[in-house]
């Protein structure tokens, strides 16, 4: 069965003061799921016990001449388990492709770390019929052989609804996570991101293939995060 998982990205927020969210989630995450935190690189090593923590991204290299950049190793070295790769942030603003994806996916698993791989479409390749089309070939693109339970998570973020406060329908959600779930087999955890809040968790968590959720800016605070992730306990 695949592992249920309320993950929730951080981006480019978060000083050591929010690190008293992060214990707050910590101590109020409920049992019987998996609760993963993402925070920046710069608080990886002082996440609390009690939670999984993650990088947001990491280099395809080792180590190296690579001013800025960050390393799977060295993220596991800071503590982490996980990493986002695949985020359409980092496909946008810095032009990485299905081909950098799979390559950073392919460094996390060299580093010991649990990739959550996102993909996802445009408002306007939705409005284009192209949804199925688009993440099949994000897919394919994207995700090295050898991909399994044990070392990926799929995460499905549709780009229109990062951020603006728009959710896919459910009927949209259903028909492209059991796309996935015929791509990917029975057991790969498949998470739901997009402006994910506690008013419509439950209702994205009853969907038959919807594994959990990737959240972004609920993700925070533990007043908003938790009710997700106790949604998901439920589910």
């Amino acid at each position: 069965m695949p592992q249920k998982i309320a993950a929730g990205n951080w981006k480019m927020n978060g000083m050591r003061a929010s690190l008293d969210e992060a214990r707050a989630v910590a101590s109020g995450a409920p049992d019987g799921i998996t609760t993963v935190l993402c925070p920046p690189a710069t608080l990886l090593a002082a996440m609390p016990e009690g939670l999984a923590a993650g990088g947001q991204y990491c280099h395809p290299a080792v180590k190296g001449a690579h001013t800025g950049d960050i390393s799977a190793e060295m993220l596991a070295d800071a503590g982490a388990s996980h990493c986002i790769t695949g985020h359409s942030e980092r496909r946008a603003d810095h032009g990485e492709t299905d081909a950098d994806v799979r390559a950073q996916t392919e460094a996390a698993w060299r580093g010991g770390l649990i990739a959550i791989l996102c993909i996802g479409e445009t408002l306007a390749e939705r409005e284009a019929g192209r949804t199925l089309d688009v993440l099949m070939g994000q897919l394919d693109g994207s995700l090295p052989e050898g991909a399994g339970p044990a070392n990926t998570i799929i995460a499905y973020e549709p780009v229109w609804a990062i951020g603006t406060g728009k959710v896919a329908t459910p009927d949209q959600v259903a028909e492209v996570h059991d796309a996935l779930r015929g791509r990917v087999g029975p057991d790969m955890s498949l998470l739901y991101g997009g402006s994910v809040k506690a008013g419509n968790a439950a209702e994205l968590f009853a969907l038959v293939n919807v594994d959990g959720a990737l959240v972004g800016g609920a993700s925070l605070t533990a007043a908003d995060f938790l009710p997700i992730a106790e949604a998901l306990a439920a589910s």
